[in-house]
């Protein structure tokens, strides 16, 4: 490993800056915080801070710097990581060999990549003008075909399969991914449009009927070993950067609709592959943008589809809004209708998640029913007691008062009373195995933590030498120490490079900063800590020195160590 170079990289780039392109950061103080993407994380518990370079979980104890995060996250190895910001910040790097790891599935994204660029010459041949024909009067050009790799599937039941097999691939494997069913071609005469997972790699497809021959309008990929709808948003590998810029991300039903919102300039897009999302979606979202809006369609499923996925993404605490298409149209036939510049307007003006569902249950409301309108009252005052904002509680409550005629004040009881029961609710948290540390381990680590962050500690730990208790705590400090000297002071994020490959150290040093431990120190306090480790080592000693006593079965040398003991707890040693 050269850390020298890698090194040199790190101190060009900015760790915010590189996190902040894959997830959402907001600045809190000195520090950035954003959700954990290395576990289930519901409030934002990842802290990223620009002084020291370095991430750290709260929760889930995930730390390290630039090359940690882009390795975990991106699922690469510490010379490709290297590899990727060297070439970001412009610094050579033609000396670092990256050797492409295999998987299982290479294989299968290879058959797919090949469909891929089989379908694609199809379109541009001479059987594919109808196809084209249809796309462009659907008004999808050719900048929009290549931009997203539409392809065609043609009459015949067997040519893709003919130039797979002749490729190596069987029968059999074929049919399990998708792309033969009973050894024949799964998709004929259709438009093909493919799909994609979160890193950009073919997947699967979906092909369209472009002539009216009586078959279903699309036909899908089923599900595979490399592609799982709950786990997949269409566009996601193109729109993570246009989320980062825009600061929020739109969620669509269909593909069409993103491709469509693409060719006026909207890519800041995402379709689900399906109605409903998922958990692993829901992840993938809150990786994309703390702002979320859902465009979906206006007819009854598509509003039906709003309201349950502005649940499930309210009840994981995102304050989503919701775009309203007029006209029972969806987002597609609107832009083609009314234009990038109405469209955009609807966007600008969509509602809040908990408006939207207070309008939609208004809809269903005969207000010349006295029950019906009660009945509305007390759901609108308990939608609202679920809003965090007081602000936003006390408006609604105005208007409901003013619209109906009652008292505020008789509102604002009801509303009490539900936040009241709000309360005493026994919220469960799930209890996170934490290890008891006592008070030895403490002062130990809290040491290891000046010295990561106070040079001149180091010197004094190097001097006052200090027995570690534990294997890992001995190698850290011994690297410390060797890191300081070498390079004449100390770095965390540098410091991470160094240990990349020894994972105890790592576990250690990933521990104790997710810890509040302080920073800096004085001889005083450090003196003090230092009392406490050498009462470890004493207290160590003596139940050594006890063991010791117990098998001995000379009187004499019982009695030495007897004195022995005597002396330490008296601190004469």
């Amino acid at each position: 490993m050269n850390h020298d170079l890698a090194n040199e990289i790190r101190s060009k780039v900015d760790i915010v800056d590189i996190i902040g392109e894959r997830i959402p950061l907001v600045a809190k103080g000195k520090n950035f915080f954003g959700v954990c993407p290395f576990h289930d994380d519901t409030n934002p518990s990842m802290s990223v801070s620009r002084e020291k370079q370095i991430y750290t979980c709260f929760s889930c104890h995930a730390t390290g710097n630039v090359f940690t995060f882009l390795m975990n996250y991106e699922h690469i190895d510490f010379k490709e990581a290297l590899k990727y910001l060297g070439d970001k910040v412009g610094i050579d790097t033609g000396s670092i060999k990256v050797t492409k790891k295999s998987t299982k599935y290479d294989k299968l994204y290879d058959a797919y990549k090949l469909a891929l660029k089989y379908y694609q010459n199809n379109l541009n041949s001479t059987a594919g003008k109808l196809a084209k024909k249809y796309l462009l009067n659907r008004k999808i050009d050719e900048s929009i075909i290549k931009e997203f790799e539409i392809g065609l599937s043609l009459e015949s039941k067997d040519d893709l399969t003919k130039l797979l097999t002749g490729k190596d691939y069987d029968l059999a494997t074929l049919n399990k991914i998708g792309l033969t069913s009973d050894n024949h071609d799964v998709y004929n005469e259709r438009i093909m449009f493919p799909l994609y997972d979160v890193t950009g790699k073919v997947v699967g497809f979906s092909g369209r009927i472009y002539k009216d021959n009586g078959s279903n309008k699309y036909v899908n990929t089923k599900e595979t070993e490399i592609f799982k709808k709950g786990e997949t948003l269409y566009h996601y590998h193109i729109a993570r950067e246009e989320c980062r810029l825009s600061k929020s991300v739109i969620v669509m039903e269909g593909f069409m609709d993103v491709i469509r919102a693409s060719s006026i300039g909207i890519k800041n897009t995402v379709a689900l592959m399906g109605t409903a999302l998922t958990k692993e979606q829901i992840n993938l979202l809150k990786r994309l943008s703390n702002n979320i809006i859902l465009c979906l369609d206006g007819d009854a499923p598509g509003v039906h589809a709003a309201l349950t996925n502005g649940e499930l993404l309210f009840n994981n605490g995102i304050e989503v809004k919701v775009v309203e298409i007029p006209d029972n149209d969806d987002p597609d036939s609107f832009i083609l209708k009314h234009g990038k510049e109405r469209f955009q307007g609807l966007i600008d003006n969509a509602l809040n998640y908990s408006d939207f569902k207070l309008k939609k249950l208004r809809d269903t409301v005969d207000f010349r029913s006295d029950e019906e309108k009660a009945n509305y009252i007390n759901k609108v005052i308990e939608e609202t007691a679920k809003l965090s904002d007081e602000i936003r509680r006390e408006v609604v409550l105005k208007r409901l008062a003013k619209e109906f005629d009652i008292g505020y004040n008789t509102l604002e009881m009801r509303m009490n009373s539900l936040l009241k029961k709000e309360d005493k609710k026994e919220i469960v948290i799930p209890k996170k195995e934490v290890t008891k540390k006592d008070k030895y381990t403490k002062a130990f680590e809290q040491i290891i933590y000046f010295m990561l962050n106070n040079d001149w500690v180091i010197t004094e730990v190097e001097e006052g030498k200090l027995i570690f208790p534990t294997n890992a705590m001995r190698k850290t400090c011994s690297e410390i120490i060797y890191y300081y000297k070498k390079y004449g002071n100390i770095n965390v994020a540098d410091f991470y490079t160094s240990i990349g490959d020894k994972e105890d150290i790592m576990l250690l040093i990933n521990g104790i900063l997710a810890e509040e431990y302080n920073e800096t120190t004085d001889n005083k306090e450090l003196e003090e800590y230092f009392k406490v480790a050498r009462e470890f080592a004493t207290k160590e000693e003596i139940k050594r020195l006890t063991g010791l006593m117990k098998k001995e079965i000379d009187p004499l040398e019982q009695a030495k160590i007897a004195e022995k003991i005597r002396k330490l707890k008296l601190g004469d040693n």
